[in-house]
């Protein structure tokens, strides 16, 4: 797949990532997680991307830190708190491209997430040879787009042997 010397970067959906996992009746361990992404795809940032702060939910963002990844919050006007999803699809795409245009350091991209709102980005990085993996949450959840991309560049969280590794046990 990549060798010891890679440097690559993650971009999670956390709101895609959640309600597909949630939709299948499983809960992804974030600890496993961020250890499966370092030692699987050599991911040496990860970023959690979430919809406005919610003072509610403290506990969740700790449990994100404290499992090693980055979080970002969508930015909202005020006005516009608490009415929106988390729609954070444009924060990552902007995320990526800021960093590939800065020529900021690193090898290729991970994107967790199965939205077909990324086909563009990820149709370009894969030209640019500049993305490893999509990793989406569950197959049926998956835009039809990605299909041609399968199973190279797209892979499936559910998938029993990935599953197995960062799934939440009681």
């Amino acid at each position: 797949m990549a060798n010891k010397e890679t440097h690559n970067q993650a971009f999670v959906d956390g709101q895609n990532l959640y309600m597909n996992t949630k939709a299948s009746n499983w809960v992804v361990d974030l600890k496993k997680f961020r250890i499966y992404l370092k030692d699987q795809y050599h991911i040496d940032k990860a970023y959690y991307f979430l919809g406005a702060v919610d003072d509610n939910n403290q506990s969740l963002y700790e449990l994100i830190q404290e499992a090693g990844f980055i979080l970002i919050f969508r930015e909202h006007s005020q006005a516009m708190v608490g009415k929106k999803k988390g729609n954070v699809d444009t924060d990552i795409v902007f995320t990526i491209m800021a960093k590939i245009a800065e020529k900021e350091k690193f090898d290729n991209i991970v994107l967790v997430s199965g939205d077909g709102d990324y086909y563009k980005m990820v149709k370009y990085l894969i030209e640019k040879e500049r993305f490893c993996k999509l990793l989406s949450p569950n197959r049926h959840s998956t835009s039809t787009l990605y299909r041609k991309f399968t199973p190279k560049f797209v892979d499936f969280l559910d998938n029993p042997g990935i599953k197995k590794k960062i799934a939440y046990k009681k």
